[in-house]
Order: C-alpha cells, then sequence, then structure tokens
C-alpha cells in the first residue's frame, strides 16, 4: 500500500492511497462470499450459486461495490500506520477502482492546526471574592426548618404568614359573578413570593367565612397580534391555617442534619462552612472561565468547520440524553441547537488550544500516571483496577487528565486579581 500525505490547507489534509489488487484479493473474496447470501439463480438455490459463476456474471458490481468498503478499511489503516488525527468525519473525494489491477482513492479530513501561541501566560484576571452574608445563613437555615413546617388551624388572616383554602368564582369588574361552575378547595399560600399580590393584600384581615376580591392582567399574542385580557374573581374562605416554624430543637437539629449537627450552634457552622465552600468554587469556576476566555481571544483562530459541527452534535446528543432521562418529553432540539452554537465554537477553539499548549509546554499524562489513579481508586472503592483501566480508556480519562494538568500549569502561571463581588455587580448595573 503506498500513502501519500499531502501538506494540510487550512487545517484539511489529503491522503491519496494506492494499493495493488493483489493486496486487496483477500477482500474481494470475502466480497463475493458475502454478496452470495443473497443472490439466487435458476437451477441454485440462494446462496449456493459458485463463486466463479458469479465473477463471470457480476465481477464488475460486485468488485467495485466492495472497493468503496476496502477503500474506508485501508484509510484507517493508514491513519493508525502514519499517526494521523482526524477531529471530523474523512470524506472519500475521489475512487478510481481497475479490477485486477489497483485500487485508488483519496480522503480529506481535518486536523487540528498548529498555533504558534502567545500571551497565556503572566495575565492578571479578575476573580471575584464573595462575602457570607449572615441573611444568607439564616435564609438556609429556614429552607431545612421548612421541611418541618407546622399548618395550624386560625380563625382569621393576620399576616402573610398563612394558609388560606378557597372556593373561587369568576366575576365581572364590578364583582357580578359570571356564572361559571366555582373552583373549589383551593389552596394558596400567602408567603410565596409567586402569589399575586392581590390576593395577599386583600385576603390580610379577613376571617373564615368572610370573601375578597383579586385581579390580575393576561397578556399573550397570536401570532402578531397582542391580547390583553383581564381577570376578576371573588374569593371565599373556607379554611385558614397560620405557617409557623418549629422550634430549633437539638432533636431537630440532628434529624434535619441527618446527625451531623447536634445543635444549632454546630448547624450554623455547618451552613456557613458549606456556602463557603460553595461560594469558594464559584469564584474559582469563574476566575478560570475568565483565564481561559482572554486566551482563546488571544490566540483566536479560524476553528475547522467539521471539527465545530461534531461538537455541536455532540452537546445536542448530550442534552437529548439527559432531557430522556429525567422524563423531559418536550426536548426542543432547535432552540438546544441555537443555545449550544457559540458554546461549540468555543468549545472547539479551546480544545485545539490545549492540545497546541500540552505540546509547547511539554505537559505529558501517560499510561502508568492513568494506571497509578487506578490503583489508588480502587483501593478507595474495591472495583479492581483492570476494571478502572478499561472503563477510563473507554471515556477518555487520559484526555481529562491532560486537561486538569494543563490547568494546574495555568493557575501557577497567571494573577488572579481578587475584587469584591458585589461591588463589581453594582459597577456592572451602571
Amino acid at each position: 500500500m503506498e500513502v501519500v500525505i499531502k501538506d494540510p490547507v487550512n487545517s484539511v489534509q489529503e491522503l491519496e492511497v494506492t494499493i495493488p489488487y493483489s493486496e486487496i484479493t483477500e477482500d474481494i473474496e470475502k466480497a463475493y462470499l458475502e454478496e452470495r447470501k443473497n443472490i439466487e439463480l435458476p437451477g441454485f438455490r440462494k446462496g449456493k450459486v459458485p463463486v466463479s459463476m458469479l465473477k463471470k456474471m457480476f465481477k464488475e458490481a460486485i468488485e467495485y461495490r466492495a472497493s468503496e468498503k476496502i477503500a474506508n478499511r485501508k484509510f484507517w489503516d493508514a491513519v493508525d500506520e502514519n499517526n494521523l488525527k482526524p477531529i471530523s468525519t474523512p470524506q472519500l473525494t475521489d475512487i478510481d477502482f481497475v479490477p485486477d489491477e489497483k485500487l485508488f482513492f483519496k480522503v480529506n479530513f481535518e486536523i487540528k492546526p498548529k498555533l504558534d501561541l502567545k500571551d497565556y501566560t503572566n495575565l492578571e484576571i479578575e476573580k471575584p471574592v464573595f462575602k457570607l452574608r449572615q441573611e444568607e445563613v439564616d435564609k438556609e437555615k429556614e429552607h431545612l426548618l421548612k421541611t418541618h413546617i407546622q399548618y395550624n388551624p386560625a380563625e382569621a388572616v393576620d399576616n402573610k404568614d398563612f394558609r388560606i383554602t378557597v372556593n373561587l368564582d369568576r366575576t365581572d369588574k364590578d364583582g357580578v359573578s359570571l356564572g361559571n361552575p366555582k373552583s373549589e378547595n383551593i389552596l394558596i399560600q400567602l408567603n410565596d413570593e409567586k402569589v399575586n399580590k392581590d390576593i395577599v393584600e386583600n385576603a390580610i384581615g379577613k376571617n373564615i367565612g368572610e370573601s375578597f376580591t383579586f385581579s390580575f392582567t393576561d397578556e399573550h399574542f397570536h401570532g402578531e397580534e397582542k391580547h390583553v385580557e383581564e381577570f376578576h374573581y371573588s374569593a371565599e374562605i373556607i379554611k385558614i391555617e397560620k405557617i409557623e416554624l418549629p422550634e430549633l430543637t437539638d432533636e431537630l437539629v440532628k434529624t434535619v442534619t441527618k446527625n451531623k449537627a447536634n445543635n444549632a450552634a454546630e448547624l450554623e457552622e455547618q451552613i456557613k462552612d458549606n456556602l463557603t465552600k460553595f461560594y469558594t468554587q464559584q469564584s474559582e469556576e469563574i476566575y478560570l472561565n475568565s483565564l481561559l476566555d482572554k486566551i482563546v481571544k488571544n490566540n483566536d483562530f479560524e476553528a475547522p468547520k467539521g471539527y465545530v459541527e461534531m461538537v455541536h452534535k455532540r452537546f445536542i446528543e448530550m442534552e437529548r440524553k439527559n432531557a430522556a432521562r429525567y422524563g423531559n418529553k418536550n426536548f426542543d432540539e432547535t432552540a438546544v441547537s441555537e443555545y449550544y452554537k457559540p458554546r461549540s465554537l468555543w468549545n472547539a477553539k479551546w480544545q485545539i488550544i490545549l492540545e497546541n499548549l500540552s505540546e509547547k509546554e511539554n505537559i505529558k499524562v501517560d499510561e502508568s500516571q492513568l494506571e497509578e489513579l487506578a490503583r489508588i481508586e480502587s483501593e478507595k472503592t474495591g472495583i479492581s483496577a483492570d476494571k478502572l483501566m478499561n472503563y477510563y480508556k473507554e471515556n477518555n480519562r487520559i484526555d481529562a487528565l491532560l486537561e486538569e494538568k494543563v490547568m494546574d500549569f495555568l493557575k501557577s502561571n497567571n494573577k488572579p486579581i481578587e475584587i469584591d463581588a458585589e461591588e463589581k455587580s453594582k459597577k456592572d448595573k451602571v
């Protein structure tokens, strides 16, 4: 097999392959045996026609069909032998098969371009620092207590910390019933931020058996035409319950934390610790994203279109699987596709920069490092190191480890400038 590798043009490489017929005779013979399974001729049952007769009657058709399959297989042999790295689907651009003589074909495929990287170290990048506020701690504590909230019977609505059960009657703007069937036993939690403000304001001060009114406006479009409709209701209160958070006893603390805290003081420290870790992680992610975005902008280039499309398809397929996993039957592929277009382009560029950067800085991950990781994980999980190695290889863990090492390099060679996240947010809004 003779292989000619042309110089890449705009990240597109062309491969020319010439194979003497004598090197593919075994593949051709297999093609005849495969085709014979579906051929039936007078005097012969299906699958029993002699190969010699097939060659006499269908040689050209069978061998031409086989030549494309052989070209595809031989292309990947050439890729492996020459350590080539296609990054998108290869395209067969020319094939010339001469029976009993040769098979010649050309394939175009994209490769990751070689970049002259610059300005990826000694950068000063803003890193937001989030300050923990007591009100956030209190809010988180309240959220935990809400899992054990109590609803106690009451006669009147004193404030928004009540739950009411009502019968609703739709009326005109003057409060006259429209005669529609009433909506009965509707439960409304007045301290829910999503509840209509009219309902909250007009229900306060009412007793069981009393009624109040409320209204809201619905705006929607039919095509380009805007429709506005007002709705008016009368609500008869048939039940009132006061919403009360339970007392934060040691026993309740142990229950809501699953014995990770023993009292209110320990619960507060645990909440503060969790929020601090969350904010630290958010700060780090924002810093890293800003750093990578700056590096991509400093080294901008035209990413291979086929590679960008392949990344885009992966994102869509990932979202499709997530939708199926979580039972989302309203998967909107068009919306998902539009959302991921800019992210696919950026991601494709970053992956190409990542590979170029790892080569330039001689950052590598070899199989021995993967084996060491498997050994450590095996001791923690009890899963055999061999099984973990197979899993790592199937899921390209070596690529993930390489990216981690590149990230460590970038974090060590660039400077975060800490800023107050709240102050920055205020400035951005101005």
